[in-house]
């Protein structure tokens, strides 16, 4: 991971040449989980889509 230029974090911003390597690590596992939470929003996003499209096949096989 690259160090970041600096760190805004509850309103304060830290230059990121003085993180300790541990905040570097929280920093890093904080992008992790938000690229697995925008993943999974990808996917519930396709799978709503199926849904709909489900409930959509449902509606025409169902006699009128």
């Amino acid at each position: 991971m690259a160090q970041p230029e600096s760190l805004t974090f509850n309103g304060k911003t830290y230059p990121g040449a003085d993180l300790s390597e541990a905040a570097r690590i929280q920093v890093g596992n904080i992008q992790v989980v938000d690229a697995e939470i925008a993943h999974l929003q990808r996917q519930l996003a396709i799978a709503q889509t199926a849904r709909n499209a489900y409930v959509g096949a449902l509606a025409a096989a169902l006699p009128a």
